[in-house]
């Protein structure tokens, strides 16, 4: 069985998951970024579609536990178009 994975796609729909439940949270990039420990410059690029810039598990549950959601709703995003 050869399924591909689109690595592309889930970075996009990954980087859209955390622009949409921070938003929905009512949180800035800045905010976002401050309480996490990193620059709203970092954060910015997290969140842009078709970022070059990966971010470890540790930023990703960092974000999870501030925007108060489960991890794994990151992860299962999907952009609908």
């Amino acid at each position: 069985m050869n399924k591909s994975f689109d690595f592309q796609n889930r970075m996009e729909n990954l980087s859209y998951a955390i622009g949409y439940y921070r938003k929905k949270k009512g949180l800035s990039q800045e905010q976002l970024a401050e309480a996490i420990g990193l620059s709203r410059q970092h954060v910015a690029s997290i969140e842009a579609p078709g970022m070059d810039r990966g971010l470890s598990l540790d930023t990703l549950f960092k974000i999870a536990t501030v925007l108060e959601i489960e991890p794994y709703l990151l992860l299962k995003f999907k952009l609908e178009v």
